[in-house]
């Protein structure tokens, strides 16, 4: 059971993949959980009731459309309202497909940057006093193509580019009572129309992995728990979780 002060962690997409990790292993840190969706309800609930079997209130779930900058502040205030309180913000949801120069347009523009970019940022200005007031923690899910952009992505790199200043941006601007750091994931899921790679083109893509292998959702989520329990003298970092790929 846990007590009335117990910890409180925001978990952005936290339905499936990553997230999903993420909140299991807060949870399992001693963390009440709200687990933030948008169209992945099913998996949300499952989420939610797995987490409250193991422990009597200490998960719910809210849903928003970080694109809709209303819905955002509504997501922080309904956030708070859940405890009275959030220490731990994880910026994970995300949208991610191919933006080809010459068929990108603005709906995709609007989409791509307000839910890796601007949803995050208006999340953090809405949660800020909280955060400060717990001396809390912000995490962002960034990504390795920030630096290295990934071919007909353009408008994603841009976003994840945007979100890594964002982290440095904001480390500087809530020290000295919050700490905020970043995680760039490399080969640590296969997309979600992974189907369509022959094992060929999975093995080419492993080939520039120095580590030969894909990484985990567990690889991500044990970085997150470290960045908020234990790195209590890191802050404006951005932490490449890639098994070296960084340095191909």
């Amino acid at each position: 059971m846990l007590t009335d002060t117990a910890p409180v962690a925001l978990v952005t997409g936290g339905a499936r993949r990553i997230g999903a990790a993420i909140a299991r292993t807060l949870h399992r840190a001693g963390y009440r959980i709200v687990l933030h969706y948008h169209q992945s309800a099913r998996e949300a609930q499952d989420l939610c009731d797995e987490l409250n079997r193991r422990t009597a209130d200490s998960a719910t779930l809210l849903r928003a459309d970080l694109t809709d900058m209303q819905a955002v502040r509504n997501l922080a205030c309904d956030a708070l309202a859940c405890w009275g309180r959030v220490h731990v913000l994880v910026n994970n949801a995300s949208t991610f497909y191919p933006t080809p120069l010459a068929q990108a347009d603005e709906q995709q523009w609007q989409d791509l940057l307000g839910s890796n970019l601007q949803g995050p940022y208006f999340l953090c200005q809405a949660l800020a006093q909280s955060l400060t007031a717990q001396r809390g923690v912000i995490i962002n899910i960034a990504d390795i193509h920030a630096r290295q952009p990934l071919a007909n992505h353009s408008i994603y790199c841009i976003a994840k580019a945007g979100n890594t200043m964002l982290t440095k941006s904001l480390a500087r601007d809530l020290a000295p009572h919050v700490r905020v750091n970043g995680i760039a994931p490399g080969a640590i899921l296969w997309p979600e129309n992974a189907d369509q790679l022959s094992p060929k083109a999975r093995d080419n893509i492993l080939a520039t992995v120095p580590l030969g292998h894909l990484g985990s959702v567990d690889d991500i989520a044990q970085t997150a728990l470290f960045l908020i329990q234990d790195a209590t003298y890191i802050t404006g970092q951005i932490i490449a979780v890639d098994g070296g790929k960084h340095l191909s």
